[in-house]
């Protein structure tokens, strides 16, 4: 990476979530609270998922992948709030700004990825019911989890190999609480105007358009069950608002955020705390608290637990 940047900048620096102390205590413990709650919903999300048999269907599949990602979003740049919290000088290296700047387009490009695929599993459990074994069989979620992770890795890459390029030489002040493609490329010392284009038109415009695709999704799919039978509506709403609920938290700030690259202090502190702290946690809590077959499942694993350790 030395020999591809021969850029003069070798650290960026961020700004501060908080300048008094008594926020600075308040976002530690609630930066901290939530990061656990992170780790510890959606890793029991996966496991339970890997060890109950009932639950290798598709769906709970690609819920499992979506905890793993969430898990890793979030483990990009929420350690480093709340380290910088009580830091004097936030300062990042320039490698591993690159490195936080690539994993957090890889998990946001596959997270696209997979929540249309969880809105096609749903259209195709509602509105193709007799045939959802023939459609999603082990083969098509293969194909959507393998295409999750690769979608999101090129995602990635086709942004970073511009910016791995670009010359540093100048300021080195993000402007934000952690590294992201449009603010890295301001700093550049070469007009970045065209390269800005090529990330908004690449991030901002897939976010956009995956967003309103997956809205419309679910309204079709809604209005398809209302033709077939009323009485399934309720139902059906019920199961998607779910999925919906998802879909609009991960999406609206990345809209915005591409729309607005350059939001005023208070917005962006907002925006990155939904989306790297609020919606990760809130994911395994909106999937679980709605869904009986996950709720049963962990019942039981916390029992076998409880179980085991009385024996030891």
């Amino acid at each position: 990476m030395d020999q591809v940047n021969s850029s003069m900048v070798t650290e960026f620096v961020f700004l501060g979530l908080a300048q008094s102390l008594g926020m600075q205590f308040f976002l530690f413990f609630f930066l901290l609270l939530f990061y656990v709650g992170i780790i510890l919903g959606n890793l029991f999300i996966v496991f339970t998922v890997i060890f109950d048999p009932h639950l290798h269907t598709p769906m709970y599949i690609l819920l499992a992948n979506l905890s793993l990602i969430d898990l890793g979003l979030s483990s990009t740049t929420v350690p480093r709030m709340i380290s910088d919290l009580f830091s004097d000088f936030k300062v990042i290296s320039f490698h591993n700004c690159m490195i936080q700047m690539f994993f957090i387009h890889v998990m946001g490009g596959g997270e696209m990825v997979l929540l249309t695929a969880m809105a096609y599993d749903r259209y195709t459990a509602i509105c193709k019911r007799l045939h959802y074994l023939t459609i999603m069989n082990p083969k098509m979620c293969v194909f959507f989890v393998v295409a999750t992770w690769v979608i999101g890795v090129i995602h990635a890459v086709s942004q970073f190999i511009f910016v791995i390029n670009l010359p540093f030489c100048g300021p080195n002040n993000v402007g934000s609480f952690y590294c992201n493609f449009p603010r890295v490329i301001k700093l550049a010392c070469v007009d970045t105007y065209r390269l800005e284009f090529v990330v908004t038109a690449n991030s901002g415009f897939i976010s956009t358009a995956t967003f309103f695709f997956l809205i419309a999704s679910y309204i079709f799919i809604l209005f398809t069950v209302q033709q077939h039978s009323s009485n399934d509506l309720s139902k059906a709403f019920f199961t998607l608002s779910t999925h919906i609920t998802v879909v609009v938290l991960f999406f609206a700030p990345c809209v915005f955020l591409y729309v607005w690259p350059f939001p005023t202090k208070s917005l962006d502190k907002f925006f990155a705390i939904v989306d790297f702290v609020v919606t990760p946690v809130l994911n395994p809590a909106i999937y679980t608290l709605r869904n009986k077959d996950m709720k049963v499942t962990m019942r039981k694993l916390s029992r076998q637990v409880v179980n085991s350790r009385e024996m030891t």
